[in-house]
């Protein structure tokens, strides 16, 4: 059965989500991250500016991961030429984004590194050699945040309805110090404060719980699996970075 409380924003609070995955899930995940990912998303023995790294590692991947969408901002940059850079251009309802040389070009499903080569192609056929850059200004799909035992905690974009089950699934799933019967959904409520939701996860999967305990997340949710005391809410809450993080989702 779900259980809710509420509990105030930590003001200035942070993350750095300390995971500490299973043997097998860190050989999946911890080659392609690099050795020093993976100290800052164990956080064992980690400082403050360790914490932050991982903060900044999650965002990263998440920007990198991001297939753009209708609504969503993008800056298109070109050096030398000012005239033809855009420090913000809103990417329309059919998906493009208008450039004053180019006219509407279609980037919306490309993450911003193939919007970059689409750019410095088409721009090619003007500007010799053009150094172009895009980069996402703010990102208006609906967004999750999944942090605590899961194998890659970080930001989901929310492409349809999700429950909480689809949430951790898509996040590689519970590792092997993950407590499937204590999951947290954090939900932002508005004045500066989230509403905690119990989910028994272990329930949901053995069929045992009830039809509606599996229940669609919405918009800023951020699911915690709980493991030993370095993953729990009270210590992911008091982490430095933890009130952007859902600022972040909640945007």
């Amino acid at each position: 059965m779900n259980h809710e409380t509420r509990w105030p924003r930590m003001a200035g609070a942070a993350l750095a989500v300390a995971l500490v995955a299973s043997p097998a899930a860190m050989a999946q995940t911890g080659s392609a991250e690099g050795p020093a990912a993976q100290r800052a998303v164990l956080g064992s023995d980690s400082d403050e500016g360790t914490r932050d790294v991982a903060f900044e590692h999650m965002l990263q991947r998440y920007h990198t991961t991001y297939k753009l969408g209708p609504g969503d901002e993008i800056a298109v940059r070109v050096v030398g030429e000012p005239d033809y850079t855009l420090e913000s251009v809103k990417v329309s309802p059919f998906g493009n984004a208008y450039h004053p040389l180019l006219g509407d070009v279609r980037v919306a499903g490309m993450t911003v590194e193939e919007a970059t080569a689409k750019f410095r192609e088409e721009l090619g056929e003007y500007i010799i050699s053009p150094r172009v850059s895009v980069a996402l200004v703010e990102a208006h799909s609906a967004k999750v945040g999944v942090l605590g035992e899961v194998t890659k905690p970080g930001i989901l974009t929310m492409a349809g309805p999700m429950t909480v089950f689809d949430a951790i699934a898509a996040s590689g799933g519970v590792t092997y110090y993950g407590a499937k019967h204590d999951v947290t959904v954090l939900r932002q409520v508005g004045g500066g404060e989230t509403r905690t939701i119990s989910v028994d996860v272990k329930s949901i999967m053995e069929g045992k719980a009830e039809p509606f305990a599996n229940f669609a997340l919405q918009p800023g949710d951020t699911v915690i699996v709980h493991g030993n005391k370095k993953k729990t809410l009270s210590f992911i809450t008091s982490l430095t970075g933890f009130s952007s993080f859902l600022t972040f989702v909640g945007r």
